[in-house]
């Protein structure tokens, strides 16, 4: 798959294992430390070996520059995740529109904070090796994203 190596990222990779969040033109009142403590967590219990991710929010238009331009989708989407290593490993870039996520949870009459959770780990599963394409694939992705919230839900 080809990822985004010269799309300007809001911020430089960091090379050390973690989880860094960045913001393209938008603005989120996100816990970065806990968020980063339960995507570790969630990680951790798929037996998953943390790299390097980093998170992008940003806006609709931002998002779908990268879909045409990397994958060649000419759509409106929540998340588009790039992987740069293989599970058990877990690192890459996850793009994720702010926009998106408010539409969403307005139309599933959901809060924008657990949609937004939602789209957060859907894309750490993805790099942990879970897939979506197939029916049974997206219904399994969506009870691991209802267990990883079920973990998040109880302290917030």
């Amino acid at each position: 798959m080809d990822h985004p190596h010269d799309f300007p990222l809001p911020d430089e990779a960091n090379e050390l294992p973690g989880i860094d969040f960045a913001y393209e033109a938008v603005t989120l009142d996100l816990d970065e430390a806990a968020t980063a403590d339960w995507i570790q967590g969630v990680v951790e219990h798929h037996q998953g070996k943390l790299g390097q991710v980093q998170y992008v929010f940003c806006s609709d238009d931002y998002l779908h520059q990268i879909n045409v331009e990397y994958l060649d989708h000419d759509t409106l989407t929540d998340i588009i995740t790039f992987p740069y290593a293989e599970p058990p490993e877990v690192a890459g870039d996850i793009f994720i529109s702010i926009d998106r996520v408010q539409d969403n949870a307005r139309e599933l009459g959901q809060s924008f904070d657990r949609e937004l959770h939602r789209v957060i780990i859907h894309g750490i599963l993805h790099l942990c090796g879970f897939s979506d394409k197939s029916p049974v694939e997206a219904s399994r992705m969506r009870e691991l994203e209802d267990e990883a919230l079920a973990l998040w839900l109880p302290n917030h």
